[in-house]
């Protein structure tokens, strides 16, 4: 009777990993066709070492860097609707190879908008740092904060409370960097500035590139 018990115990936990596993499968899979395409972009026109990668999200992935930063050797690897745990997961095939020097990192926004905590978003960010240090010791990383939107601002206090986390671990390695851009997208009434944004209230429009041009380059020297 014991032994029938195990076997059903062991059967059971090993339907529920084989559950699990397409599950995650799948986060990484359903990039593959867009990292296929920005491997090739940059194939087509192989990035310099030694210069800025700008990886993340849809803020990134729709910020003409190389425009706003014509005497830098930028390479843009964002790719949209990512969170930080998929950046890390393609961050050898699309940040590491160019062996920056610098790192300009945009991620948390749909982390937290897809119910990861403040304390997960800390954490991925951390893994993502780690990966990229443990075989480019010297390069430096800056964490854009995550800015407070018009089409999230019921997540502003969540948001708030990701950003310390992230800039109190910062603070802990001199290769890290912590670039605050709330206060610049905050209106003097204390909300978002519309004109900061397109109309889904989410994506920023020149005005709000313009933000993210200056802080960068006062943060990246």
């Amino acid at each position: 009777m014991r032994r029938t018990s195990a076997v059903l115990c062991l059967g059971l936990l090993t339907a529920a990993i084989v559950a699990q596993a397409p599950k995650e499968f799948d986060r990484a899979a359903k990039w593959e066709k867009e990292i296929a395409a920005l491997e090739k972009r940059q194939a087509d026109m192989p990035p310099e070492k030694g210069g800025v990668v700008f990886a993340g999200s849809s803020t990134i992935r729709l910020w003409d860097t190389a425009k706003a930063s014509p005497d830098w050797k930028v390479t843009n690897s964002g790719f949209g609707g990512s969170e930080i745990r998929d950046v890390t997961h393609f961050a050898d095939r699309i940040i590491v190879k160019h062996e920056p020097r610098a790192i300009v990192f945009y991620g948390g926004d749909n982390d937290l908008n897809s119910r990861r905590t403040p304390e997960q978003v800390a954490a991925d960010f951390k893994a993502f740092a780690e990966i990229v240090h443990k075989q480019l010791p010297k390069t430096l990383i800056y964490f854009i904060s995550v800015k407070p939107s018009l089409a999230r601002w019921k997540q502003f206090d969540t948001q708030s409370k990701a950003n310390g986390l992230v800039k109190e671990f910062c603070a802990k390695d001199e290769r890290l960097g912590y670039v605050d851009i709330v206060p610049k997208v905050l209106g003097s009434d204390g909300q978002p500035r519309p004109e900061l944004f397109v109309k889904d209230g989410l994506h920023l429009s020149t005005q709000g590139y313009e933000i993210l041009n200056e802080a960068v380059r006062n943060a990246v020297k």
